[in-house]
């Protein structure tokens, strides 16, 4: 049964995370990896989103999909726990998925049950194609990208930051052009998108 948490900023949403994996998580290990925030230089995000994981309990295990050998991309994916996508450039990260073989071995850990962790790119990530999110991240930077097609694993297109700066213009632009023709479902840096199985919900921060 799928189990997706997918966030605009995990940050925000962390301790809708904890309620969600409904389990303790002292221990557990997550291949956590940080390839979508490479062209944009995310390193302090990155090593924030790091050590808020490891303050949960959780053994965070880095996993450089751009660098990688497909053995240890193989390897980490199957035994670790859970697996965790960070945001950036959607279009670099998905040609980084498909080139490393990375995409349908994550595909097959999430028929298989494991809990997944998509924040921003790594929530579109799972949609049917990102060729949506041209006007929030340029796809330029992925010059080997031969595809839109994306991991399919929603029937849906998550829009992350929706009336979050500094990208709230470009997401509106999106719902203006995409609106009418995609199943958009936009959310903000304090919503997260819970699936488990068929059943979506957006769960919001209390207030």
């Amino acid at each position: 049964m799928k189990k997706l948490f997918l966030a605009s900023l995990f940050k925000d949403v962390s301790e809708i995370f904890v309620d969600f994996a409904n389990e303790n998580l002292e221990g557990k290990t997550v291949t956590f990896i940080p390839t979508a925030a490479l062209p944009d230089k995310l390193d302090f995000h990155i090593k924030y989103s790091m050590e808020l994981l490891a303050k949960m309990g959780l053994k965070v295990d880095e996993l450089e999909i751009s660098t990688a050998t497909h053995s240890d991309i193989a390897n980490k994916l199957e035994n670790n726990d859970y697996i965790y996508v960070t945001g950036g450039n959607t279009f670099f990260l998905l040609q980084e998925m498909n080139r490393s073989g990375a995409g349908n071995l994550i595909k097959a850990q999430i028929e298989a049950g494991k809990l997944f962790i998509g924040e921003s790119a790594g929530a579109i990530l799972l949609a049917p194609d990102i060729e949506y999110s041209k006007d929030t991240d340029n796809p330029l930077i992925a010059p080997q990208l031969k595809t839109f097609e994306a991991l399919n694993m929603i029937d849906f297109y998550p829009l992350p930051h929706y009336k979050n700066d500094p990208l709230k213009e470009a997401v509106e632009k999106v719902i203006s052009k995409y609106g009418a023709e995609l199943p958009l479902v936009p959310f903000s840096n304090s919503q997260a998108i819970l699936i488990t199985g068929e059943e979506k919900q957006i769960v919001s921060v209390p207030m």
